[in-house]
């Protein structure tokens, strides 16, 4: 159930109760794709950061383990050790970005797995009965993700179609939130915006299934490779349409700048593997800017990522330390540096949600928006 607790213009203060916790929105939510942050974070890491929700992935589950096996195992809480909120992405994003030779008809989408090569089918009814396995509290509803640019006329078949398939994930759950072996039978269902580019297919779409009840409302098929004034004009168009009881969320993004604009246009939740992937790299978030670990100039610098940060990191280790340990390909400099990355997202959403408590959230939002894309 979703609560209102104040809002400042668009930008939303709220919180979203579940079986499995209560989250404070806004909120990012953390990676975990196979069950596990990329750069060796456990669950009980995520515990140490201050994160809310773990993010996880139907599709590469299902392929590996198996979705059974996690069912057999207790389900996904059980098995990661996390026993917050965790949120599974329905694959559809991944079966029309990784997969090849895929044949998208009514029923389903057939293609070829981008590990082994097998041949697998996954429809509506298929992504809620592996989101049911695996037991995460909120599952997603399976949607063809269209690639930006699309052609007005296949986007607006393709909504038709997700708009179909929205209404057999929600049969499809109801009944087997009925089962007497269901893993969660509290498991809830968030709808998914599409439409591409095209703002009357956005709008018409968000119109329609608001009107399916649903516990949750996405915004996907965006930030993969529009440019950011588009996403955040469609985000302005739709947003008015999209339910006021419930919470909002947009798939797949992004950089800090990204989640202060969604803010102010009324989102509630994010996500993104960057902040974890750039880590990886040596590229690190910080209040004044992003950094590159790798550059010379850090080589002896004895000063923490970020003298502003109160991460686990920051408390104990050093620049030159952290450098060093990249440099040397040591898994702990991986870790360090992912950990502090999400911990500097996860800081950011409770910054914003103390500033939209006091009713400064437009000054903050002033503030930040030019510094934290900066690179320094």
């Amino acid at each position: 159930m979703y609560k209102l607790l104040k809002q400042e213009g668009c930008a939303r203060r709220g919180e979203f109760s579940t079986v499995h916790g209560t989250v404070q929105l806004p909120a990012f939510m953390n990676v975990a794709t196979c069950g596990a942050i990329k750069g060796g974070l456990s669950a009980y890491d995520l515990k140490n950061i201050h994160t809310q929700i773990m993010l996880s992935n139907t599709y590469h589950l299902h392929l590996r383990p198996g979705d059974k096996i996690v069912k057999q195992l207790g389900g996904l809480h059980k098995m990661t050790g996390w026993d917050g909120i965790i949120l599974t992405d329905s694959g559809g994003f991944q079966v029309f970005s990784l997969a090849q030779l895929r044949n998208i008809k009514e029923e389903g989408v057939t293609f070829n797995s981008h590990i082994d090569g097998r041949k697998i089918f996954m429809g509506p009814e298929e992504s809620i009965q592996i989101q049911s396995n695996l037991g995460s509290t909120i599952a997603m509803a399976f949607d063809e993700c269209v690639a930006n640019p699309s052609e007005y006329g296949y986007t607006k078949n393709s909504v038709i179609r997700t708009t179909n398939w929205l209404k057999r994930c929600q049969a499809e759950m109801k009944r087997l939130n009925s089962l007497e072996d269901t893993v969660n039978p509290h498991q809830m269902l968030f709808g998914i915006n599409q439409g591409g580019v095209y703002k009357d297919l956005r709008v018409d779409h968000m119109k329609e299934i608001a009107e399916l009840e649903l516990d949750g409302y996405a915004v996907g098929g965006l930030a993969v490779g529009e440019p950011t004034e588009v996403m955040y004009e469609i985000l302005d168009e739709v947003l008015p349409f999209a339910p006021i009881d419930k919470p909002r969320y947009l798939m797949g993004v992004g950089t800090p700048v990204n989640i202060l604009e969604g803010v102010m246009r009324g989102i509630d939740l994010f996500d993104c593997v960057m902040p974890s992937r750039n880590a990886r790299h040596g590229h690190l978030f910080t209040w004044s800017g992003i950094i590159n670990i790798n550059n010379a100039k850090y080589e002896t610098d004895d000063s923490p990522i970020d003298s502003e940060c109160d991460c686990p990191v920051c408390q104990h280790h050093t620049r030159a330390y952290i450098r060093h340990l990249l440099k040397a390909k040591e898994m702990l400099g991986m870790r360090l540096a992912v950990m502090h990355n999400l911990y500097f997202y996860n800081k950011l959403t409770e910054m914003i949600r103390y500033h939209l408590d006091q009713g400064t959230y437009t000054d903050f939002y002033k503030k930040y928006r030019d510094i934290l894309d900066k690179r320094i």
